[in-house]
């Protein structure tokens, strides 16, 4: 049996990778700060460890046999939506990097056999909505929009250069906004399809909602279920290097509140504020991650479909409770 370690296995992403991996057979360890917070982890060992430091790291690569890992998932990271993003920058710079350094030295020296680090497409500048699409090799030189994006950059290198000394081989995934349920949903930490999510759920209809921005800035969305199985297909393959995973469907921000408002059944009213706000754009090929068979089978409605009523009973709960405790 494949035994794999998931390191942010209390996240949205390492939760639902966590229980694709376990569908598809291997002992998987989850380790995190925490578990999940919607459902229970399907993880068969969860280690709760900061993953700043390195005995933690050192603790999760570390089997009773003595054996190696056959995968390491990091998905760990300090991060959020934009807001976060523009507000956080010494915490994710710092606490991503640790984390990534750590991690990384502990799974080469253990003799893991493979590493999977999630990037993002935050390591690309930014873009006009025109402009023709980047390729992976278009990160360099190097130009992002934000320290996220910087730390990133950093920790692939880093990444690839322990694969090159210690023989273990290195997928580097970056990924496009990714949504669906079981998602973070407030607090600031939340990305726009679940913050405005949210919004649409506690507005009535014919309400107004406030959005950061003019509303024009384009962006991606992919479906968690494409992003796992890109991430699977990924890890199985022979691809170095940077690759892009994610839907090539580009919609502005209002477009997203009015497929959000069309799935909740809702007329909304939009109210433009001053916010963070990110790049104009971002528009990137998906060859690389096409050539492993992978497609993106949900459209931004089939997934907002799928989460919007998840987030509504989120919402709906947490009014209830609150009158409860009137």
């Amino acid at each position: 049996m494949k035994k794999v370690l998931v390191c942010g296995a209390g996240g949205f992403i390492g939760s639902h990778l966590v229980k694709r991996l376990k569908k598809d057979g291997a002992w998987v360890r989850g380790a995190d700060l925490k578990y999940p917070e919607f459902s229970p982890t399907a993880a068969d060992e969860f280690l709760i460890l900061d993953l700043r430091e390195e005995k933690n790291c050192l603790a999760a690569v570390t089997l009773p046999d003595g054996g190696p890992f056959d995968e390491v998932y990091q998905l760990a990271a300090d991060m959020g939506g934009m807001g976060f993003i523009h507000s956080a920058e010494c915490e994710i710079m710092r606490n991503s990097a640790l984390i990534n350094i750590h991690m990384t030295h502990a799974a080469a020296t253990a003799g893991v056999k493979r590493y999977f680090f999630s990037s993002s497409a935050c390591v690309y500048r930014n873009m006009k909505a025109d402009e023709p699409a980047l390729t992976e090799d278009d990160a360099y030189p190097a130009l992002p929009d934000n320290e996220y994006g910087w730390e990133k950059l950093y920790a692939e290198r880093a990444a690839m250069a322990y694969g090159r000394r210690y023989g273990m081989t290195v997928r580097l995934a970056r990924f496009q906004n990714c949504f669906g349920p079981e998602g973070t949903w407030r607090g600031g930490r939340e990305k726009a399809p679940a913050a405005l999510g949210r919004k649409i759920a506690e507005a009535a209809d014919g309400g107004t909602i406030e959005v950061w921005g003019e509303g024009s800035a384009m962006r991606a969305y992919t479906y968690i279920d494409d992003m796992v199985e890109g991430i699977v297909r990924l890890m199985g393959s022979d691809l170095e290097n940077g690759v892009n995973i994610g839907r090539p469907e580009y919609v502005s921000v209002d477009d997203l509140v009015a497929t959000i408002a069309g799935v909740a059944g809702k007329k909304i009213h939009m109210k433009h504020i001053k916010g963070p706000v990110g790049v104009l754009a971002r528009n990137f090929t998906n060859d690389r991650i096409r050539s492993t068979g992978w497609e993106s089978n949900f459209s931004l409605k089939d997934g907002i479909a799928r989460t919007y009523p998840w987030i509504r009973d989120q919402v709906e709960a947490g009014r209830k409770k609150a009158a409860k405790n009137i």
